[in-house]
């Protein structure tokens, strides 16, 4: 068990570390696939669930490499059961399971232990595999420009988090709680605002009263290019959750060298940042409900 997980934890590093090296951020670069147009979604499991966290990233990697046409992936037995088969020569692309195992205790009044593992397992993408129904191989369909950028205003509604325009910086200020962000006429266009304004959001959702994650301001330290880190994922997993494409902030570049040394340190800690990512992403979510306009 032990041998299995630390294999899985550096193999899916040193692919994240490999992209990043050759200057492709996992979690931005599908956004430039055209059999879709400007955005790519969510991958989806075989029942149409999508995936969260690093998976997601994997997946989107898979996708920019390969060039694959469709957002769903599934393990060889599952496209059996569906009725398909995937082409001789094919290779799938590694993700993670996690799960716990129950350790009993040594002595009758000792309690039992839940031990979390990850466990890696292989899944492929609809383009790899023949023979299935043909409403699985359905396009995805971009939203209307005009339906995707209300959509986001709505989304940043919602949060009820206190924004202010003005100046020429975006920010998430703890101290006061508030996001200073410039003024949307100042972007190169919409989809930069938005993917801006998202990055902040998800440094807010580390306040204190939210998720209590921040634990530096010191743009000098490890924590902070960390937080960077976060933020930029959660920003890309809501433009895709939204149909948005996304656009890499300039000040994201100046972080990669800090990112690149933290994961080759720590072979854990992209895993990490895309679950505090996915968990900021999840808060953000939940501050739509009861709240979307009609």
């Amino acid at each position: 068990m032990s041998e299995t997980r630390i294999d899985t934890y550096q193999r899916i590093t040193n692919t994240i570390v490999s992209a990043l090296e050759a200057g492709t951020r996992p979690w931005v670069k599908p956004w430039n696939a055209s059999h879709i147009g400007s955005n790519f979604p969510r991958p989806l499991r075989s029942n149409g669930e999508p995936y969260r966290g690093i998976n997601v990233l994997l997946l989107w990697l898979a996708t920019a490499e390969h060039g694959f046409e469709y957002e769903r992936f599934m393990t060889y037995r599952q496209a059996q059961e569906l009725g398909g088969q995937v082409r001789k020569g094919e290779r799938g692309t590694l993700i993670v399971k996690y799960g716990t195992i129950t350790k009993k205790g040594e002595a009758a009044e000792d309690e039992d232990r839940e031990i979390p593992y990850v466990k890696g397992y292989t899944v492929f993408n609809l383009s790899q595999i023949d023979g299935l129904a043909d409403e699985h191989y359905a396009a995805h369909t971009p939203l209307p420009v005009e339906q995707r950028i209300k959509r986001a205003d709505d989304f940043a509604t919602n949060t009820r988090a206190a924004i202010s325009h003005g100046g020429n910086r975006a920010c998430y200020i703890p101290a006061t709680d508030q996001i200073q962000m410039p003024p949307f006429a100042a972007f190169v266009s919409p989809e930069a605002y938005y993917g801006t304004l998202f990055h902040e959001l998800a440094h807010w959702t580390g306040g204190k009263s939210r998720l209590d994650r921040i634990s530096s301001t010191n743009m000098q330290t490890k924590g902070y290019a960390f937080e960077e880190l976060i933020a930029e994922i959660t920003a890309c997993f809501i433009c895709s959750d939204l149909s948005l494409a996304v656009s890499v902030r300039d000040e994201s570049a100046s972080y990669l060298a800090s990112w690149l040394k933290c994961l080759k340190e720590d072979k854990k800690a992209i895993f990490r940042a895309a679950s505090r990512a996915q968990a900021a992403a999840d808060y953000l979510h939940q501050q739509q409900e009861g709240r979307v306009a009609a």
